[in-house]
């Protein structure tokens, strides 16, 4: 009978958790290509890492070509002992928190930009809730994109994350925190400033690309794309160079409505803001606390 071959990992270091955490980021986008932006690195350089972490397991992951992306069987084990051993490790701090009795260690949060200014927002409060109630807990707070957000919260890299509601993900739990109204903005120097009842799709608009709810994309279509922003605050520099129509959230545009510099043109749409976790994470006191505060 041949012997099997023994592993060739002998222990797992910081190097091999890193490793592991690339081919989870992979596995969750779906392949190489689209893993790009949301690790920060070449196609080339994750090529490379998941050779690294084969030769080290001594097993194929998976299958890349022109059929597409595809996890072996070894793979599919690797990705749930991978699971398993990440959320061990959560959990071993989870229950070093407990032994003290009171609340610390780390809440990392993922925010979506421009939403302190929106009157029902929840975070603040519940940030604020989280430190009385835990003096010793510290906040890692990340403004990110809300793709990045949802890879970091199913990843392990945040812990909690706060996004518009545009989909639902496998392994992901959402709780509704508040909506926001958005409405159809130009700038002062801009044609329809002085006659609002023009035909605005006869204009060029700022098409973001970050993720929009279904009635958005269907309003988005209907006009002439002239610029792309990656985020409202992006959006407000086009708008106002008075080139451009743009969709804005109502309570980001007040102050510039207030100050004269841009009006309302028509009504948008409204956008659903929800706080997700992994369904895999393990019990941590700090992330129960902050979501009690939420409610």
């Amino acid at each position: 009978m041949t012997p099997s071959k023994p592993s060739p990992l002998g222990q797992v270091s910081d190097f091999e958790l890193r490793l592991l955490r690339v081919f989870r980021t992979v596995v969750a986008c779906g392949g190489f290509s689209a893993a790009e932006v949301a690790l920060g690195i070449s196609r080339a350089a994750i090529s490379m890492q998941m050779a690294d972490l084969e030769k080290r397991l001594g097993v194929k992951l998976c299958q890349r070509g022109r059929a597409g992306f595809a996890l072996t069987d070894e793979g599919k084990r690797v990705l749930e002992a991978g699971d398993r051993l990440f959320g061990a490790v959560e959990h071993f701090r989870a229950e070093i928190s407990e032994l003290h009795r009171h609340l610390q260690g780390t809440l990392v949060i993922g925010i979506t930009d421009n939403l302190v200014s929106h009157p029902g927002m929840k975070i603040t409060h519940g940030l604020a809730a989280l430190k009385a109630r835990g003096p010793q807990v510290q906040i890692d707070l990340r403004m990110q994109p809300s793709d990045d957000i949802e890879i970091g919260v199913l990843d392990g890299r945040l812990n909690v994350g706060v996004v518009p509601k545009v989909r639902e993900l496998p392994g992901l739990d959402y709780r509704p925190l508040y909506e926001e109204s958005t409405r159809l903005y130009c700038a002062d120097n801009h044609p329809l400033f002085a006659d609002p009842a023009g035909n605005v799709f006869e204009h060029e608009l700022v098409q973001p690309r970050f993720a929009r709810p279904a009635e958005a994309a269907a309003l988005y279509d209907r006009h002439i794309a002239g610029a792309q922003a990656n985020d409202r605050e992006g959006i407000l520099f086009l708008v106002l160079t008075g080139c451009y129509l743009g969709y804005l959230p109502d309570h980001y545009a007040a102050p510039w409505v207030k100050a004269g510099r841009l009006r309302a043109l028509q009504p948008g749409f409204t956008t659903h803001f929800c706080a997700i976790t992994a369904r895999s994470q393990r019990p941590n006191l700090v992330l129960e606390t902050f979501l009690e505060t939420l409610v």
